[in-house]
């Protein structure tokens, strides 16, 4: 039985899994927008909220747990500085998924991740751009 068992396991051990979470965050906190599967997507929103809320407390010992996880000083950095600053008026929710379609070769559900209050000049990706294009293609194939 599952009882009180959270979270997905994605095929990987519990080491693996979580260093991908690790470089799922720190590309989304450095990039501010990714494309991924949406159940990676769904599982990393916590994980990303819960360093942002940990920027938002600037002190050492906050500083030096976030360093911890994502062991990037230029990162830290702009988590305690442009990004607290930005979500200082925010009790939570500094993230959106958007659904985007579906991968081509196997059909996975693919979601964008981004942070609110982002750039909007760099709102749409390529990736984004491509995934809606092949949809298209698709459709007026079937058609």
């Amino acid at each position: 039985m599952r009882h009180r068992i959270s979270g997905r396991k994605f095929g990987r051990r519990t080491e693996p899994r979580l260093a991908m979470f690790q470089n799922l965050a720190k590309a989304l906190l450095r990039y501010e927008q990714i494309v991924t599967t949406l159940p990676k997507a769904k599982d990393l929103r916590p994980i990303v909220e819960k360093m942002l809320t940990l920027g938002k407390k600037p002190s050492v010992a906050n500083r030096r747990n976030l360093f911890a996880k994502i062991r990037d000083k230029t990162l830290v950095s702009k988590v305690f500085g442009p990004l607290a600053d930005r979500y200082s008026s925010r009790n939570g929710g500094y993230t959106r998924i958007v659904k985007c379609g579906f991968r081509r070769g196997d059909m996975a559900p693919i979601a964008v991740i981004e942070l609110l209050d982002r750039d909007k000049s760099a709102k749409v990706s390529s990736a984004i751009a491509a995934t809606e294009e092949g949809m298209k293609l698709e459709g007026s194939a079937k058609e």
